[in-house]
């Protein structure tokens, strides 16, 4: 029997070959506050994934210090497994997300883990196609002048301060204003505009409240826009490593819709918390501070993200991503560092200011100070042709407003000027979840910059507008409405049969 047992065990031997595998490894020397120190791993490149090896299993690591003896690292899961003397090893793979057509409709976590309790997104088996969250932002070469309209259903924006597809328009104001609601409308409108293709909507969420981001599931699924939505969170519990890689992860979405010549719409809400958490990651991995104890690179940070918005030429395939950052600002101070970043980065702004939100004007818009650098090129002809006026109808109502207050007796013409242009921001108030068709804005502000609501008081504005709009929908869908919706253009004709309609309702009343 022992004889038997020796011969097996020389065969075993005799039959063993040594595989002597090389693999670089590192060292764990620090850790804390979800960052690491690394010892070793001289070839690590910057933004490659780095697997730490504990006592609970693999942990998965981002390099972003390079430094000459260690690399600093920021902990992507749970860092309170990791200890000293771990051993770390490289993959080679930058940081990417799975994307496909199965992320419409879920919520995930900037890793791509689902958040929404339905499974998996991506079926096993798949293969899977994987985009970097960062990448290089297409080339002048590689894009065309923005000239096609993103509606968001709101008619101050719409007619005065226009977002054009592959824009990036800044949406800034204190907190409480309304910036959100703006961002929302912005993505329920796309089922309105029903002559263009419709966007896939991405918003990403980055330290909001998880109460707050549940409700906004729900109002995008009670409007039934979650077939074209995908919502990315990193919420208030969410370690800061998330928060930093939130809109990265929104973005490289928006881009796999992009590169194959579809629209694309994100939102970032908001990049104020998303500079709050940088700053905490470079303090951690001991960088220098700059002013407001920001970094260096902070300016770098937005505008590697912003840049990667681009309406694509049509040998690139003709698709665009248009990107709504959000930032906040405190006591309306826009000249603090992170909002001064973003404007210089971004193609306009729409500033929401608090005093005009508690005075009653939703949306709370400054026309003064917000601006659309895309301009009327992103407007249809007949935004165009009925809007045109506006922008000076306001400044005179306000001119002429700021100087009364000072005068005691008051001329006709001046009375009549003032009044008109008190009817003209009450038309342009308009609640939350409430977007409004473009062809329905055109024949709204139409009449009430040609004095169709002369004789209407001002308190019985927002009623006669609600009546008119009816009135059109449901008797002149077709010879008024239609066409500007399919044309997008505001013809003689259609001008004609619209002045018809406007007497007869007005008439009727």
């Amino acid at each position: 029997m022992a004889y038997e047992i020796i011969e097996k065990l020389k065969k075993e031997i005799e039959g063993y070959r040594e595989k002597p595998e090389w693999a670089e490894v590192g060292q764990v020397t620090e850790v804390g506050d979800g960052i690491v120190k690394i010892l070793g791993l001289r070839n690590a490149v910057s933004q490659e994934i780095l697997k730490i090896d504990t006592a609970k299993g693999v942990r998965t690591a981002l390099a972003l210090n390079l430094e000459e003896e260690s690399i600093g690292a920021l902990v992507l899961d749970d860092f309170l497994a990791i200890e000293v003397g771990d051993t770390v090893k490289r993959t080679g793979e930058v940081l990417s997300i799975q994307v496909g057509e199965e992320l419409i409709g879920r919520v995930i976590d900037p890793l791509g883990n689902p958040q929404d309790g339905l499974g998996e997104v991506f079926k096993k088996g798949t293969e899977p196609k994987r985009n970097p969250l960062e990448a290089r932002a297409p080339s002048v070469l590689e894009r065309e002048s923005v000239n096609a309209p993103l509606h968001t259903g709101i008619k101050a924006i719409d007619a005065m301060i226009p977002i054009g597809r592959g824009q990036r328009e800044l949406i800034i104001g204190d907190r409480q204003t309304g910036k959100t609601a703006i961002a929302l409308d912005a993505i329920l409108n796309q089922l309105n505009d029903k002559g263009r293709r419709t966007p896939v909507c991405i918003y990403v969420a980055i330290g909001q409240k998880e109460s707050k981001i549940a409700k906004m599931v729900e109002t995008i699924k009670k409007f039934d826009a979650l077939k074209y939505t995908i919502i990315v969170s990193a919420s208030a519990s969410s370690p800061a490593s998330l928060w930093y890689l939130a809109p990265y992860t929104g973005c490289a979405i928006g881009e796999y819709f992009r590169d194959r010549g579809q629209d694309a719409l994100v939102v970032y809400d908001d990049l104020s918390k998303h500079a709050w958490a940088y700053r905490q990651i470079s303090l951690l991995l001991r960088r220098p501070p700059g002013r407001e104890a920001y970094p260096g690179d902070i300016f770098y940070l937005h505008s590697r993200l912003l840049e990667r918005s681009a309406k694509l030429s049509k040998d690139k395939g003709g698709g665009s991503l248009t990107a709504l950052p959000i930032v906040e600002t405190q006591l309306g101070d826009v000249t603090a560092y992170i909002p001064t970043n973003i404007i210089s980065i971004t193609d306009g702004q729409i500033y929401l200011e608090s005093d005009l939100f508690y005075q009653g004007q939703r949306p709370a818009l400054n026309v003064g100070i917000s601006v659309s650098r895309v301009g009327s090129a992103a407007q249809t002809k007949a935004m165009k042709k009925v809007a045109g006026k506006l922008r000076l109808a306001l400044a005179q109502f306000r001119e002429l407003q700021a100087f009364v207050q000072f005068a005691t007796d008051v001329d006709e013409a001046t009375k009549k000027k003032i009044l008109h242009g008190q009817k003209i921001n009450e038309v342009l108030k308009q609640n939350d979840l409430s977007p409004m068709p473009f062809e329905e804005e055109v024949c709204i502000l139409y009449a009430v910059l040609n004095d169709y609501f002369g004789a209407v008081g001002i308190e019985n504005v927002k009623k006669t507008e609600h009546d008119l709009t009816n009135y059109l929908k449901k008797l002149h869908d077709n010879d008024i409405l239609k066409p500007i919706r399919d044309t997008g253009d505001f013809s003689e004709s259609t001008e004609e049969k619209l002045k018809e309609a406007l007497d007869h309702f007005l008439n009727s009343k």
